[in-house]
């Protein structure tokens, strides 16, 4: 999937996650959907060119430089039988649940031990990547909910109650990424490293009917249609609101 694709099914699944995380208004809705819109985009740091990559170089270069190397030591140490002899970078390591729920656990433990300063770090991150993918439109709905926060007059509280949630949701943004890949014609080793046919790296992937190819016109006419539409419907009162003016 493209990068755009990615952020836009993370944002659609943090509207569907919100209100589990007890997220229930609009503000708090939308800060769990950037959180995972951005991390959608975090398994593709190994990929040098990737928007993750690219984001703050030469920092994220190098991160993405020690990602890939990563990667492929682990591709070659764990490697089965049957699995390819490739180098095991793009679409390995950082394209499992495994890396998801190790990210979210890492997330959850650095801002409980670090405090609210690193639960802003993160939020900032999230969003820098979310808005290099969706558009600038997403710079203002941040800007909203800061002042609201502001407004309210204990955004440290607001912070607080996002640690609860935060490390959840970044893993759910990576696991939307494995998945969407998993749709594509290269499939996705989400289950490293559960052996399956011989490989531990093995790709899952639906029969090739049900599968298109990354940046084709499938993902560019349908899925990206079907995201913004998602991901518009899914605010918390937009359903009703539809219903209503529709007569339904």
């Amino acid at each position: 999937m493209l990068g755009r694709t990615h952020a836009a099914t993370g944002w659609c699944a943090g509207l569907a996650l919100a209100p589990l995380l007890g997220a229930h208004t609009l503000a708090q809705a939308v800060v769990v959907a950037t959180v995972t819109a951005g991390s959608a985009l975090i398994p593709d740091l190994d990929h040098p060119v990737s928007r993750a990559s690219r984001l703050i170089a030469p920092v994220t270069g190098l991160l993405s430089t020690a990602v890939r190397w990563t990667s492929g030591a682990v591709y070659q140490l764990t490697k089965g039988p049957a699995d390819e002899d490739v180098a095991g970078v793009h679409r390995h390591l950082t394209h499992t649940v495994v890396f998801a729920a190790l990210l979210g656990w890492w997330t959850t433990w650095w801002v409980s031990v670090t405090g609210p300063w690193a639960a802003v770090t993160a939020l900032a991150i999230a969003v820098l990547l979310a808005v290099d993918a969706l558009g600038d439109w997403l710079v203002l709905v941040v800007i909203g909910v800061a002042l609201l926060w502001v407004g309210r007059g204990d955004p440290l509280a607001e912070l607080a109650g996002i640690t609860e949630w935060l490390g959840i949701a970044i893993g759910v943004g990576c696991v939307v990424h494995c998945l969407g890949d998993a749709l594509t014609l290269s499939g996705c080793p989400f289950l490293w490293p559960i052996p399956i046919a011989g490989e531990t790296w093995y790709e899952l992937r639906p029969p090739r009917l049900l599968r298109f190819r990354t940046g084709g016109g499938f993902e560019l006419w349908v899925v990206w249609p079907l995201c913004v539409a998602g991901g518009v419907l899914l605010l918390p009162g937009a359903w009703p609101l539809v219903v209503g003016l529709t007569g339904g």
